[in-house]
């Protein structure tokens, strides 16, 4: 009787600890840091100068991403027009990928390193790589997110 108690006892606190490392595994980036990113990033998205460039939206995104995301987000596919003419339509296939990554960065790769995490994002959406973004242009757009992610938290709600 008393081994069996003993046994239920540790297999409490196991249940019990792994739940909550798991929850923490799981913790979720805020509403509010996911707006910043979506906005930093819509800032420092570099501009050609020219409508006809071949990306679209104030995110200037290609459309091959864009039929991807699209699908993951909405489980629909949406044409380049449509995510350009819609600047909501556009701000939710966005917010939704931005929520990702960022949630990929900070929970996993970064162990919660808000910086780090939103640099690796910043880095993912120019190149598709979270970390080849060292030098030149790639170094300069993420600085700029990294910045304006910066400005968009330190404002008051």
């Amino acid at each position: 009787m008393k081994k069996n108690f003993i046994r239920l006892l540790l297999c409490g606190v196991a249940v019990i600890g792994t739940s909550q490392y798991l929850a923490q595994a799981q913790q979720q980036v805020s509403n509010a840091q996911v707006a910043a990113m979506v906005e930093a990033l819509r800032l420092a998205a570099p501009q050609s100068g020219g409508s006809n460039n071949g990306y679209y939206s104030d995110w200037q995104v290609k459309p091959e991403t864009l039929k991807g995301w699209s699908k993951t987000c909405l489980k629909k596919e949406v044409t380049p027009t449509q995510f350009q003419n819609s600047p909501e339509l556009a701000g939710q296939v966005v917010s939704c990928i931005t929520r990702r990554e960022l949630n990929k960065q900070y929970t996993s790769a970064t162990k919660n390193n808000e910086t780090t995490a939103v640099r690796g994002v910043a880095c993912w959406w120019m190149t598709g790589s979270y970390t080849e973004c060292k030098t030149g242009f790639t170094a300069t757009y993420v600085q700029k997110v990294a910045e304006f992610y910066k400005q968009q938290r330190s404002k008051p709600k």
